[in-house]
Parts: C-alpha cells; structure tokens; sequence
C-alpha cells in the first residue's frame, strides 16, 4: 500500500516534533569516514547512445554514525568515465530509534530495534539521451520504516522499508538491505559488507534490483591499525539498472561489474 504525499510529510512532521527534545541533547556515540577509490570496465548504460562509458573511475566519500536519537549514513560517489562524462551522486540516510526516543524496549525476535527511515537522494549525470528513469538532475525522497537485526556473527543487518518520492518521476516503493560480515582465514583478516535495493514499479519504470557488495582484505591490520585500510573487489550485480528495461534503447541494461577497490578509514 502506498503512503501518500501529504501522509509522509505528516509523518515526518510528527517525528521532527517528537525528536525534538532528544536532538536537542543529542550526543554523537560513534563515528566513521571513509574514502574509496575503484575502477572497473563493466558499467552498462552509457550516459550518451553515441559514447562507450563501460570504464568508469570512481571516488566516495561514506560517513556513518551513531547517536542518542539513532544513526546516520551518508555517501557521495563521483563517477568519471574514460569516454569524458561523469556523474555526482549523494545520498544522506537518518534514522530516528523509536526505542531510544520513545524509551520502550522495542526488541522482538531478531528485531532489536524499529526505527523511521528517511533517504535523500540527490544525482546530476550526463544524460543527453533521457535514457535514465531518475532523470539527469534529481531530488528524490525516501520514508519509511527500518529494523536492526540481530544475526550471529555480523556486525550489523538492517532492513529498510521506504515509499520512494520521486523528483520528476511517478512513485515507487523500494526496500533496502545492509549488512557486514567480518571473518578470518588464517592470519589475515576480512570484511563482506553491501546492500540489496529493490525498486518496485512504477507508471514509468521498470522493477530494479542492484546487489552490491564489496569483499576486502584487511590490510591495515597487518602492521598494527586494523580496520584502516582495505583492498579488494565490489561486484555489482544490477538487473534493469535504474529502471530501464534490459533491451530498451537497445542497450542492456543488466550489469555484471567487477571493480577494483582501495578504501581508508579515518
């Protein structure tokens, strides 16, 4: 079922109201920053029909963090394709703790926590062609609901459930999945971590579903600053990438990348 306009901005106004004294004697508990390099030379759908944008560097900036009102995510990818065009794409993630807010313990089963869910999402690309369903330059807003999830032996899983406002696209519904897998083989320590975003569809796009995730060797660990520095790969595995149709436009727009990766914590 689809919240409406007005109801999600009711409801948001309910929360800011409600959270207002929390924030107000907010104190940040933890805190991460991040920066990433990575090249790979699978990315599909061109941002021109006359170009071959297929190798793409790419930049990120993460922040994550956790505070007495609940938590925060935001990231900043700047794409450069060897063909010339490039994209600049955010997203700024809070979630309000209705456990921490409302002073209730909320936990039941594997859910440790509920929370409000909100996503800004904001893109500027190359987009002559009018190919993507996002449009080239976009605000995008995302409510909803989220839960913590308690799953032996990772650091984190999260589940999000969001009514997608789209800038000047028709609505959706979207659901996001987050995790990270610590692990050892041998000496040498390891991360998995990603997401999985279902996009459902709408009057002017197809379903999409983008599974990303990242497998990193622990480098910094190896003289005495774990969780400082890591290598390793990010596969992207997106079906009818953003919202296109695979064979629309003749293109396919079914990725399978494989990106090369650096990424240091500070």
């Amino acid at each position: 079922m689809q919240l409406s306009l007005s109801l999600c901005s009711r409801l948001a106004a309910g929360l800011a109201a409600l959270s207002l004294p929390f924030l107000a004697q907010a104190e940040m508990l933890w805190q991460d920053n991040s920066l990433s390099y990575l090249y790979g030379n699978d990315y599909e759908v061109d941002y021109s029909l006359d170009t071959d944008d297929s190798s793409r560097n790419v930049v990120t900036f993460e922040h994550a963090s956790g505070h007495s009102w609940g938590d925060l995510f935001m990231f900043a990818d700047y794409l450069a394709s060897d063909a010339g065009s490039d994209e600049l794409y955010t997203e700024v993630s809070p979630r309000l703790s209705l456990g921490k807010l409302s002073g209730r313990e909320l936990s039941f089963g594997p859910v440790k926590d509920v929370l409000a869910a909100g996503t800004l999402e904001f893109g500027n690309m190359d987009d002559p062609n009018h190919l993507t369903a996002t449009g080239p330059h976009f605000t995008n807003k995302l409510a909803g609901i989220g839960f913590d999830l308690a799953v032996p032996g990772f650091n984190y899983v999260q589940a999000n459930f969001y009514h997608r406002i789209n800038d000047d696209r028709a609505d959706n519904e979207q659901l996001t999945l987050v995790w990270a897998l610590p692990f050892a083989l041998g000496n040498a320590d390891f991360l998995y971590d990603g997401f999985i975003d279902w996009t459902s569809a709408s009057a002017d796009a197809h379903p999409s579903m983008n599974f990303a995730s990242q497998l990193k060797w622990d480098v910094g660990a190896r003289w005495g600053q774990p969780k400082s520095l890591y290598a390793g790969i990010e596969y992207v595995h997106w079906n009818d990438k953003f919202g296109i149709k695979d064979g629309s436009f003749g293109i396919d727009s079914n990725e399978r990348n494989i990106n090369l990766l650096l990424k240091y914590h500070f």
